[in-house]
């Protein structure tokens, strides 16, 4: 087992590889989502909002159905219409009914929400180089090659 891997949980026994390899993606999408949360929290939105926000910056001017940004989302939300009642309530999102269908909404980008996007953006680029400032270019196409590996069967 990894001697950091082995150092975070405290653990002195070895584990079988795959525990290994579940234990090390949780332990550095915990660690990487912290950063994140902490780098955003200033601009007064959450991770998921932002994951919003990045959809549908996306699609501009265009927008999407609440179910279809849904899907989109890198961690699914359940509370999808909460989320987006907050980015509306702070001006990031406007919301219009359909007219084939009134019953559902599309759900547009602001320029407001645009440029918090724009602003956060610089920061996330940073995050991502800092983040795998200890990888090649090489080895970070491969980790992503076999990172989708785990859930490409799942889509």
């Amino acid at each position: 087992m990894g001697e950091a891997l082995k150092k975070w949980l405290k653990m002195s026994k070895d584990l079988g590889a795959r525990e290994e390899v579940d234990l090390n993606l949780r332990v550095a999408v915990n660690l990487l989502d912290e950063k994140f949360y902490k780098m955003i929290e200033p601009f007064g939105i959450t991770g998921a909002q932002y994951n919003v926000l990045r959809i549908l910056k996306g699609v501009y001017p265009e927008g999407h159905a609440r179910c279809a940004i849904a899907t989109r989302m890198i961690e699914r939300a359940s509370d999808i219409t909460r989320i987006i009642d907050r980015l509306e309530k702070q001006g990031l999102v406007i919301r219009d009914r359909t007219s084939e269908d009134r019953r559902m909404s599309i759900t547009r980008i602001t320029e407001k929400g645009i440029e918090l996007v724009d602003k956060i953006k610089p920061l996330i680029e940073i995050e991502h180089s800092q983040n795998t400032k200890a990888l090649t270019e090489d080895e970070c196409r491969q980790l992503s090659v076999l990172l989708e590996k785990l859930y490409a069967d799942k889509i």
